[in-house]
């Protein structure tokens, strides 16, 4: 199994990267502040738009290092990246499978019932251990209404009705998401998803944390040789990881919103990490996301057993485990792709 190495955060927006031997050198107005052995990283990630050298990209690509440039709020700009992995063989036969709308279906298929199931699963955790805090026939309802959810996108035929469940399950499950908020909750509250912009500090957050995950897999997806850009429930569209959103699915809720949720009810964020920009968005400050991300990466170190492949790995492996699963499926070595599906 792969090894799950460090990632570089930039998170300050003046800042250049460069090359100096093996290191990566982070400068400021043109003075060295810190460097980092290039052999102690699969990533790096920078938000801002200072730049780094051609040198430093050059030699990333050659090393198989990910250089990633994000905005300060977090959208994903440009990605360097060396020679495709894997073989010609997978990505036409992926291809072919995305062309196919009942090959395209099964996937899709999967993905959302493993999204809809650990949706349910979250709620569930929070009605075992937080009953005496939290309306319980709410959440047993909304716990109900998503495992039917569940059988009801086992059972369907059609890609479109597929989004039509996946869709009325996020509302369900987003129903109940403000009350799993159990401290701060007069600085932190959840009312709908707003997505661009996002319009409160629990939608900075969880908008930031997709975008993290989106990215990572992105990279799994990449490392197995499949194409990130070519989805089977996300249509083509310049531009868009269709394939790495489809994938994300299965780690929203699990990863991403309990995530959120432990930073909120821990008080590891608090208000002041904020600020409300003229257009009415709500980002993360830099030490906001400095925080955030410090605890991103302690999360990624967790472990947990993996309910298919039945070993111990950390939760930042999760994209990679699951991109070759799929790779493997695409191949023929399994009979269906088995999404994450956590409890």
């Amino acid at each position: 199994m792969k090894k799950l190495l460090n990632t570089l955060y930039i998170t300050t927006p003046d800042r250049y990267l460069s090359l100096d031997g093996e290191n990566v050198v982070i400068s400021s107005e043109g003075k060295e502040i810190g460097r980092v052995p290039l052999h102690n990283l699969e990533r790096i990630m920078t938000f801002g738009y200072t730049g780094a050298s051609p040198a430093l990209m050059g030699k990333c690509a050659r090393d198989g290092i990910e250089l990633i440039f994000m905005s300060g709020t977090g959208r994903f700009l440009a990605r360097i990246e060396g020679e495709v992995s894997g073989n010609v063989l997978l990505r036409r036969q992926q291809y072919r499978y995305a062309d196919d709308s009942s090959r395209s279906l099964e996937i899709a298929r999967n993905i959302i019932c493993a999204k809809l199931f650990n949706s349910r699963w979250t709620v569930e955790r929070t009605l075992r251990d937080h009953s005496m805090r939290i309306d319980t026939e709410k959440f047993t309802n909304s716990s109900e209404q998503l495992k039917k959810s569940y059988k009801a996108a086992w059972d369907t035929g059609d890609i479109d009705t597929l989004r039509g469940i996946e869709g009325e399950g996020a509302q369900i499950y987003f129903s109940v998401f403000n009350e799993m908020i159990l401290q701060q909750k007069d600085e932190f509250s959840f009312t709908v998803r707003s997505k661009r912009p996002p319009k409160d500090r629990v939608n900075a957050m969880l908008s930031f944390a997709y975008s993290l995950a989106v990215s990572m897999c992105t990279s799994a997806l990449t490392s197995v040789g499949l194409d990130p850009y070519v989805g089977f429930m996300h249509t083509d569209r310049p531009g868009r990881r269709s394939l790495a959103l489809d994938m994300v699915e299965e780690f929203r809720a699990p990863l991403c919103d309990r995530f959120v949720l432990t930073l909120i009810n821990k008080r590891i964020i608090t208000p002041k990490e904020f600020e409300k920009r003229e257009d009415g968005a709500v980002m993360l400050t830099e030490d906001g996301r400095r925080t955030f991300i410090n605890a991103w990466q302690k999360r990624k170190g967790d472990e947990l057993r993996h309910p298919f492949l039945d070993e111990k790995l950390e939760w930042g492996m999760l994209p990679y485990s699951q991109a070759l699963l799929l790779a493997r499926y695409i191949r023929g070595d399994l009979d269906s792709y088995p999404p994450f599906m956590w409890k």
